[in-house]
């Protein structure tokens, strides 16, 4: 995967229809449940009935290569893993509302990286300034400097972020996100988020190709090597 990501580190992300050339680099972090057998992977219990292991995975939008996956049981926390990365400065993740943990956030902020989440409905804000936006024909509705309006907000993320709200036609869904980045057009934020979608279509290929005909163990170790040889050195188990 070394070899891989230094081949597509220079790919452009123009084909990308973000509405604005970014010269950052661009990750995705989602993760994905594979079901086991209970009776064959008892260290793996999941729920009552069945067991699992949870893919944890950044993924490098510019050629799709996955930049490391974490191996973990099914309960996994996908918030926890946040502490397993190492956010590049300038670079900019991708996530979805699951990873809403704002102390961890805020670990991105005072990195220099950039984030891109989908908003909680439930999080208490308070509007510090209105951007203008370009409503027609975009889906924008609103493009907002804000703060978090609690005591524990404020606490663990105590720097301004910047909300965006997006229409989204194709899906029919109203969108909000929540971005430290302040200098990437509105409409460019909004984009960003769809491609987020990459790793999802990641973990449809994994699941499609790690067909298993035969088990010469079922360890933990033994689960760990077979992903390790059959698409590289970066995985890592975490038990």
């Amino acid at each position: 995967m070394l070899k891989a990501s230094a081949l597509y580190s220079s790919d452009s992300l123009a084909e990308k229809d973000l509405g604005f050339e970014i010269n950052n680099s661009l990750y995705a972090i989602d993760s994905s449940v594979i079901d086991l057998c209970l009776s064959t992977f008892p260290w793996a219990r999941y729920k009552t009935t069945k067991s699992a292991i949870k893919l944890h995975t950044l993924l490098d939008l510019r050629g799709n290569i996955p930049s490391f996956i974490v191996i973990t049981d099914g309960k996994g926390s996908d918030q926890a893993m946040m502490d397993k990365i190492f956010f590049e400065a300038g670079s900019i993740y991708l996530m979805d509302r699951g990873y809403t943990d704002f102390k961890r956030l805020f670990r991105i902020t005072q990195s220099g990286a950039f984030f891109v989440i989908r908003m909680h409905k439930k999080i208490r804000f308070k509007r510090v300034y209105s951007h203008p936006i370009d409503k027609e024909n975009t889906g924008l509705i609103c493009d907002q400097t804000v703060l978090l309006n609690s005591d524990f907000g404020l606490k663990t993320y105590p720097s301004q972020v910047r909300r965006v709200r997006f229409y989204d036609t194709e899906t029919q869904n109203d969108l909000e996100f929540l971005t430290n980045n302040f200098e990437l057009p509105a409409l460019t934020i909004a984009r960003l988020y769809k491609q987020r979608w990459q790793v999802e279509l990641f973990f449809k290929w994994i699941k499609q190709h790690l067909r298993i005909k035969a088990f010469f163990g079922t360890s933990s170790l033994w689960q760990e090597t077979l992903l390790r040889r059959k698409f590289g050195s970066r995985f890592r188990f975490i038990s």
